[in-house]
């Protein structure tokens, strides 16, 4: 890492890693923004003044990636925390707006194991997404969620066996 890709108030952290990361760091707000493209270009612009500030701090002891997501997936929490009432009415035009989609053809297989995927609890449904689509470990989905990695690896586990259930029953109606 060059002086110059360091952030000034945050040395272990680099323009350019931010920037290779940036896919990923959106995919994840968009997920903890059911989706909402705008929620989740303000929570990532929020993280980020919050790394270019100082305010959240980069002490090198996790990845910068575990880092990061831990930083949006807090930001998250305190922002629909406060936003809550405002948020169920997003979901319920979502849920309207979902219903006037067009079909997806050959991607009903898909369409079934999301379903499956969010019919989960939520703690088990971010460490499969975590995992599965965001490419982290158990171990560091554990740390962005905020949890012990016995309790992740649980959920994890928990999840993977309740996924299997469910595809199982639905292929079987078939």
């Amino acid at each position: 890492m060059r002086d110059s890709d360091a952030l000034e108030n945050n040395p272990y952290v680099s323009r350019s890693a931010l920037a290779a990361l940036h896919g990923e760091v959106y995919g994840w707000a968009l997920s903890r923004c059911d989706f909402n493209h705008a929620a989740a270009e303000d929570l990532v612009q929020q993280a980020y003044v919050e790394l270019l500030s100082g305010k959240a701090r980069f002490d090198n002891k996790s990845s910068l990636k575990t880092f990061v997501f831990s930083v949006v997936q807090n930001l998250a929490r305190g922002r629909f925390r406060r936003l809550s009432s405002r948020l169920r009415l997003v979901r319920t035009y979502q849920q309207d707006v979902a219903g006037q989609t067009v079909d997806h053809g050959e991607h009903h297989v898909d369409d079934g194991v999301w379903r499956a995927v969010r019919a989960l609890p939520a703690r088990q449904r971010d460490v499969i997404e975590l995992v599965f689509c965001r490419d982290l470990t158990v171990e560091q989905a554990s740390a962005v969620m905020g949890v012990t990695t016995g309790t992740g690896r649980t959920h994890y586990d928990r999840a993977k066996k309740a996924l299997r259930d469910r595809l199982r029953d639905w292929v079987e109606e078939e």
